[in-house]
């Protein structure tokens, strides 16, 4: 073997090890990029149990509680965690001020509290190219579940008779529904006797199999139940709430406007057997400004639109709820 022709070996192998090393740089900078991107997207809490901490209801409570307790959650972009929960200014085209403006109109604080949940209510892009500077989904959904889920306990130490109505729009109506479940099995906030009843506008874990439609009832479900499964950083959809709500079922309403991709996506995306059915219907998302027009979407033959009806159907079950005595 001639020195030359070992000289050349040495120096390929030499080359071959730095093309290793590199590569394997490249590698845990990579794994290192995608660690902090999912670490500083959030990902969503695990949910505690909170049962009610009432386990005999007094005979009276303070003065200041209220009959019964709204509790409504706006949806993406539509509230901050700065904002006045009994008068939100977050953004006053928030489609929840169609339903909680009309009961503060109809009813004293003293008969109806109307709160209205102060968070931050983002969902940024994931891949946007500089970040957006928006809090991602999963960040988003688990402030506004411990905002809501918070004064809920609060208000259930304070006052043990009162009655409560939930309603939320969007990511508000996977927040209020979310709760709903929890209430409904038995470890939510407050006990289920005391909830009359819950109203859910687009609600993106939609399962047609659990609550009661309001209006068109679209052959789709929620954008989590069709992309159950879908982990990217700071978007993490959860699929279908066990055992949907539990004793709130026949309580829950769901309103849903067809071709709305929040609320009415295909089945089963991410199966192969669903791929050519789920295409099949992209072109009825794509620019459809459903989701942003419940406030004129129509559910029944009188031209009720959805936010006249949950504002309707608050108003009943405040109307008819007991008035408990007062210490």
């Amino acid at each position: 073997m001639s020195w030359t022709g070992g000289k050349k070996r040495s120096r390929g192998s030499r080359l071959r090890r730095l093309v290793l090393i590199a590569v394997a740089l490249v590698v845990v900078v990579v794994l290192v990029v995608v660690g902090l991107w999912y670490l500083l997207a959030g990902r969503l809490p695990d949910e505690v149990p909170t049962p009610p901490g009432v386990e005999e209801p007094p005979t009276a409570q303070p003065e200041h509680c209220p009959d019964v307790q709204v509790v409504a959650i706006p949806g993406t972009w539509e509230s901050s965690p700065t904002d006045d929960p009994y008068a939100p200014q977050a953004n006053p085209a928030s489609l929840m001020l169609n339903v909680t403006q009309p009961l503060q109109q109809q009813f004293e604080p003293s008969r109806a509290d109307v709160f209205t949940v102060p968070y931050v209510a983002q969902f940024s892009n994931p891949v946007a190219i500089p970040p957006d500077g928006q809090q991602s989904y999963n960040n988003s959904r688990g402030e506004g579940t411990q905002v809501a889920r918070d004064f809920l306990v609060d208000r259930m130490a304070e006052c043990g008779l009162t009655k409560y109505v939930l309603a939320g729009f969007s990511q508000g109506a996977v927040i209020a529904g979310d709760l709903a479940s929890s209430i409904g099995r038995g470890d939510g906030p407050v006990a289920a006797e005391d909830v009359l009843g819950v109203a859910l506008i687009a609600d993106g874990r939609r399962d047609p199999a659990h609550g009661i439609p309001v209006g068109p009832e679209p052959a789709g479900v929620g954008a989590e139940l069709s992309l159950a499964g879908l982990d990217v950083p700071g978007i993490t959809m959860t699929g279908a709430r066990e055992n949907g709500f539990g004793e709130l079922d026949d309580r829950t309403y769901q309103i849903c406007a067809p071709s709305d991709g929040i609320c009415d996506a295909p089945a089963g995306a991410f199966s192969p057997g669903n791929w050519l059915s789920a295409a099949a219907r992209i072109g009825e998302y794509v620019g459809n400004p459903v989701h942003a027009q419940y406030a004129s979407f129509v559910v029944d033959d009188a031209g009720t639109t959805s936010t006249q009806w949950v504002a309707g159907w608050a108003a009943s079950l405040i109307e008819q709820a007991p008035a408990p005595p007062h210490s």
